[in-house]
């Protein structure tokens, strides 16, 4: 099975087929080989001068000077360099010297080195090395011969560093689209995070914490149809503080938000996750309670409100209108709290002709189905 070109050069990878295919386009022969092996003796012991020459030149072009002149970049790229011309006369272009190319490119691609700029170093690294030949070969025919096999091979190359600089330049395009992608999926994210805070904080009484007025009765037409479809019942329940008036007379607004709170807690405290707590209005607070009879709702949850009020170390009383909703008969959402808010008025009536004016404080909790 072919094996692809591995190593530092990844992702850009050759089948053993597509290194036989690109020797073959740039019509390198067997001929070619035996010419350019035949100088490599020679081109190896001038390879430092070659080397250092390039350099030279390449210091005095602006954009590269900063790069080539640095000390230690330049040890690095002299001894890449020189091993880069001693493979170019070796002969053997199989897939350990497609790697070495593709590692030059990548390696200039790193520094900073744009593709024009690369593709000039090249030519003048070419000029040097033809120069170098025209001076070891007196045979003027050998001379042209292995000249032209050299075009061959500096072709070769050519085209392998500008597959680096080409994926290279993919490489970023995918990673950019990439990032951008993600970016999009942070912001949706960001959206729909801030979208649901906004929601929240839409839904909410920003004194108490429960759950707003506005969106009581969308909520409880969402429980009857629940509770209608399990043929359960369900409760409203009204409530009303007693003579809060005289909270915010006697001891101020602050007081008075501190009892709303106190009942708002006493009420999440009390109430089950699936209840529905809502400040109407004013010192007026409305539960929804799914699968809860009114008997429940008289015995069972406004006994345990009075108590967690009565544990926070508040004595307040308040009237409370108790209306059941199914299994056999389900009224609207608006119904309902019109019938629940009735009942606690009638409560709130009784309340006030019994005690003959305002209740004292801790009188208990009044309630009516």
């Amino acid at each position: 099975m072919d094996k692809c070109v591995s190593g530092a050069s990844e992702p850009y990878q050759f089948l053993d087929p597509e290194v036989e295919q690109r020797c073959r386009l740039f019509r390198i022969d067997s001929a070619d080989i035996r010419l350019i092996t035949s100088i490599s003796p020679q081109i190896e012991a001038a390879s430092d001068l070659i080397v250092e020459r390039f350099y030279e030149q390449q210091t005095q072009v602006p954009e590269l000077s900063g790069l080539f002149g640095n000390p230690a970049n330049r040890r690095r790229l002299h001894k890449l360099l020189r091993g880069y011309i001693l493979e170019m006369f070796n002969g053997r272009y199989d897939r350990a010297y497609f790697i070495s190319r593709l590692n030059l490119g990548l390696t200039h691609k790193r520094l900073g080195v744009d593709s024009t700029l690369f593709l000039c170093s090249m030519q003048q690294l070419k000029a040097l090395v033809c120069e170098c030949l025209q001076q070891l070969l007196h045979d003027r025919e050998r001379c042209i011969s292995t000249l032209s096999a050299l075009d061959k091979v500096f072709a070769l190359d050519l085209s392998l560093v500008f597959d680096t600089y080409i994926q290279n330049l993919l490489a970023e395009i995918q990673s950019a689209r990439q990032r951008v992608e993600q970016f999009e999926l942070d912001l949706e994210d960001q959206i729909r995070a801030r979208t649901r805070e906004l929601e929240i904080l839409a839904r909410t009484d920003p004194l108490t914490g429960l759950q707003s007025v506005r969106y009581l009765h969308e909520t409880l037409s969402m429980y009857l149809s629940g509770a209608q479809r399990r043929r359960e019942t369900l409760c409203v329940v009204y409530m009303d503080i007693n003579d809060f008036k005289a909270f915010n007379d006697s001891e101020g607004h602050h007081r008075g938000d501190q009892v709303l709170c106190c009942v708002a807690d006493a009420i999440r405290r009390v109430s089950r996750e699936v209840d529905g707590c809502f400040r109407y209005g004013g010192d007026e607070f409305c539960v929804i309670l799914p699968d809860c009879t009114a008997e429940q709702a008289r015995n069972i949850y406004s006994q345990r409100l009075s108590q967690a009020i009565h544990e926070a170390g508040e004595r307040i009383a308040f009237s409370v209108g108790i209306v059941e909703a199914g299994p056999g008969d389900y009224r609207s959402a608006e119904a309902l709290i019109r019938l629940a808010d009735r009942a606690m008025y009638q409560q709130k009536a009784r309340y006030k002709r019994d005690s003959g004016g305002p209740a004292p404080r801790g009188a208990g909790s009044d309630q009516e189905q």
